[in-house]
């Protein structure tokens, strides 16, 4: 294990934590080198440094405010691997993994998410409950950084992630190649009496301010969960794992 200077000027895709570092070299992910904090080596991270040395991936020693520094703050756990950037798929890619699992589409679409957790958690519940891909917005929306790698634990090697530039236009698209198009909002149908089965993808909206207007008016419909207590909304990322795997469980029967 080598002890070295970092250059964090380099412009890397950071993998952090245990979790998605494992699953990024199960996955053959490319990668420069393994990161790891002065005395983090052993116990839980001996399967990730003997997965480095098989793929014979240089590790490096550095301090860990050295990687506080690099994780912008975020949790690490001792651990970042420096890999190329993560590639963003295509609507092409999608389809074509549906149908390669012989199953009706099955997507996500983020509306303006801000935050890289919510991003990150919506992506580790799409791959759960067997989403084929993850649509979000070109502008004004978070991107597939370092810590949405860290919320999606590892789901990021399995879900492909769009990236569009109108999101309005990608749902047209949708809509022609038979899927059904639902909205969550708060004035909607009652997620279970909707149909969420066949080709169908679900809009979830922003943190504050829920799915656009014209993006609730060209969906096929809008779905809701009703709210007994006295706040009114979820976050949306737990919104998101609710309505998926109510969906997935329509899906399975």
């Amino acid at each position: 294990m080598k002890n070295e200077k970092i250059d964090s000027s380099a412009e890397q895709d950071l993998i952090i934590g245990r979790n998605a570092v494992r699953e990024a070299l199960r996955s053959g992910r490319a990668a420069d080198h393994l990161l790891v904090a002065k005395g983090a080596a052993g116990g839980s991270l001996t399967p990730l440094l003997a997965l480095c040395k098989e793929r014979k991936i240089p590790i490096k020693e550095a301090d860990s405010k050295k990687l506080d520094q690099l994780c912008a703050g975020a949790a690490h756990q001792g651990v970042i691997l420096f890999a190329a950037s993560h590639a963003y798929a295509s609507l092409e890619d999608v389809f074509a993994l549906a149908q390669q699992r012989g199953e009706d589409p099955f997507l996500v679409i983020c509306d303006g998410l801000e935050d890289p957790h919510n991003l990150g958690a919506i992506i580790r519940s799409a791959e759960a409950a067997g989403v084929h891909g993850v649509i979000i917005p070109e502008r004004r929306s978070v991107s597939l950084s370092a810590r949405t790698g860290k919320a999606a634990a590892g789901a990021l090697e399995y879900v492909p992630v769009v990236r569009v530039t109108n999101l309005n236009r990608t749902v047209e698209q949708l809509k022609a190649r038979g899927v059904w198009v639902w909205a969550a909002d708060m004035d909607g149908t009652p997620y279970y009496e909707a149909d969420l089965s066949g080709a169908v993808a679900l809009i979830i909206g922003s943190e504050g301010k829920g799915v656009s207007r014209l993006l609730k008016e060209n969906a096929d419909g809008v779905i809701s969960i009703p709210m007994k207590g006295k706040i009114n909304s979820l976050n949306a990322s737990v919104a998101a794992g609710i309505l998926l795997f109510e969906a997935s469980r329509i899906r399975s029967k």
